[in-house]
């Protein structure tokens, strides 16, 4: 028994570091495409880190083995988290580039909470009425950093809410994705998704390429290289320790997230985001909290 209570110790510890690593690395690829956002279109940022990870991707499934192009590709929950991944990803790269970092990335952290009220809802999972309060009291928080009635309030805070709610709707798709495809592929495809929601925005923006210059070179080769580093970062955390031990560091996005917003942006944090975060922070950890124990 003290053997079996020290392994679980190890995994989660061990889980926990990378969870935390794959958050450094999102937030870092975040911060790199917010740079490389200023010298490209929007749309030509989506479709260049599109195509770096899908290459990334594209090889490692190679190199294992895998089949690119199978049947499964086509199925009903991988076409539909197709389109949720081009719409989560359009809109946050656009919130990314648009809006404060902090403010951006303090909206993704509801998307945990919008997961598990979407899993009631569509996989008819039991979520009592505690977990439903703390799901509205998350969603509390998201409406107190984009302060929809108060003078400081931008249309613009809207797209890192479309982005969360795209991204939530990937994840509740990717539950109901076919077995066979392993996180490879499905990082294949996410990344495929991100250059047809770049070269759907094209026809919205409406502007031209620009060269690729040095420094957006750079900013993309960061990107990609971080991004791909988390992704399969936060699928290792996920098969290393338990799912209620390891996904709270998910939230270390935060500290990763506004610190990069302040110190390399020079973004200037009030009172909103403070309280918008611990909301949000609170009831995504209250909720794993009723889920492990109750």
């Amino acid at each position: 028994m003290t053997a079996q209570v020290l392994t679980n110790s190890r995994s989660n510890l061990i889980g926990s570091i990378w969870m935390i690593t794959a958050m450094a690395g999102f937030a870092i690829e975040d911060a790199f495409l917010k740079g490389m956002s200023k010298s490209l279109p929007v749309w030509q940022v989506l479709v260049y880190f599109g195509l770096g990870g899908s290459a990334v991707f594209g090889a490692i499934s190679t190199l294992r083995g895998s089949r690119l192009f199978q049947r499964a590709v086509l199925s009903r929950p991988m076409l539909i988290r197709a389109f949720f991944e081009v719409l989560g990803r359009l809109f946050y790269v656009l919130a990314v580039a648009l809006t404060p970092l902090s403010s951006a990335t303090v909206i993704l952290q509801a998307a945990p909470l919008v997961v598990v009220a979407g899993a009631a809802l569509i996989f008819g999972e039991t979520v009592g009425w505690r977990r439903w309060s703390a799901i509205f009291v998350g969603m509390a928080g998201v409406i107190v950093v984009i302060q929809p009635t108060g003078d400081s309030f931008s249309i613009l805070s809207l797209l890192a809410v479309f982005g969360m709610l795209g991204l939530a709707g990937r994840d509740l798709a990717s539950r109901a994705a076919p077995a066979q495809l392993g996180t490879d592929l499905l990082g294949f495809y996410g990344f495929l998704s991100v250059i047809v929601a770049g070269f759907f925005y094209r026809f919205v923006e409406g502007v031209p390429a620009e060269p690729l210059s040095s420094d957006s070179g750079f900013y993309l080769a960061g990107a990609v290289m971080f991004g791909t580093m988390a992704y399969a970062s936060l699928m290792k955390a996920m098969r290393t320790g338990e799912v209620s031990a390891v996904t709270p560091f998910r939230y270390s996005r935060l500290l990763f997230g506004i610190g990069l917003g302040v110190f390399l942006f020079g973004e200037r944090l009030d009172q909103t985001i403070w309280i918008g975060s611990a909301l949000i922070v609170a009831s995504g950890l209250y909720i794993l909290w009723r889920g492990r124990y109750h």
